[in-house]
C-alpha cells in the first residue's frame, strides 16, 4: 500500500489539476472525508462532524470535503447540507490521483476512512480519525494520528485545531520504506537469472 501511494503520488503531482481547479494552496486547507455508516447513519454523530469541521473552517483553515453520495443524502436528511455548503468547501467525489494530490497538499486530514489514515501517514500529513477506534493503532502511538469519537462538535474542532502544525515521529517506518516492490522485483530477477 505504501509503495503504491508513493508511486501514484508522484503521478498525481504531474497529472492532477485538482488544487488549481478548487483554488487550493499546499498546506492551506484541511481535507476531510466522511463516509462510514457509523457516522452517516447516526444524525447526531454526523451533526457533530459537520459542525466541528465548520467551526474549524470558520476560525482556523478552510475545510475541503469531497462529499460521498451517501454522506450527501444523510446530510440532507438531517438538515445539515445547506449550512455545510455555506461554511465548508464541498466538492464532488474525486478520482484516485486527485485524492492523492489533495492528501499530499493538505495541512491536516480529518477522516473516518481506514485507508486515508494510512495514506495521510505515507504523505507525512497529520491526521484526526473521526471514529471511536482505529485499526492503525501504531500511527496513534507514533504521533501521526489522533482518534476522536465524533460525539460533540467542539471535541472534533478542538482535536483538529490541536493537531494542526504538529508532526509525529519523522523517522517512523512501521510499513517499511516504500521500496518493497523494487526489492521484490530485483529478487525475482535474480532468481530468474540463476534458473536460466
Amino acid at each position: 500500500m505504501q509503495d503504491a501511494a508513493l508511486h501514484f503520488a508522484e503521478k498525481a503531482e504531474r497529472a492532477s489539476d485538482v488544487l488549481h481547479e478548487h483554488n487550493l494552496h499546499p498546506d492551506g486547507y484541511v481535507l476531510a472525508t466522511v463516509h462510514r455508516a457509523e457516522n452517516t447513519n447516526d444524525a447526531d454523530r454526523l451533526r457533530a462532524v459537520f459542525e466541528g469541521l465548520a467551526r474549524v473552517a470558520d476560525d482556523t483553515a478552510p475545510v475541503v470535503l469531497p462529499l460521498h453520495p451517501r454522506t450527501r443524502q444523510a446530510a440532507r436528511r438531517a438538515g445539515l447540507l445547506d449550512a455545510a455548503q455555506r461554511r465548508l468547501r464541498l466538492i464532488e467525489p474525486v478520482g484516485y490521483l486527485d485524492m492523492m494530490q489533495l492528501e499530499r497538499a493538505a495541512r491536516l486530514i480529518a477522516t473516518d476512512s481506514g485507508g486515508v489514515q494510512k495514506e495521510a501517514f505515507f504523505h507525512r500529513v497529520p491526521c484526526v480519525t473521526l471514529r471511536s477506534e482505529t485499526e492503525w493503532t501504531e500511527l496513534v502511538e507514533l504521533g501521526w494520528n489522533r482518534v476522536v469519537p465524533p460525539e460533540r462538535a467542539e471535541s472534533v474542532a478542538e482535536a483538529i485545531r490541536q493537531r494542526l502544525g504538529t508532526r509525529g515521529d519523522p523517522d517512523a517506518q512501521p510499513y517499511g520504506d516504500g521500496e518493497a516492490a523494487h526489492r521484490i522485483r530485483d529478487r525475482l530477477l535474480d532468481l530468474h537469472r540463476r534458473d536460466s
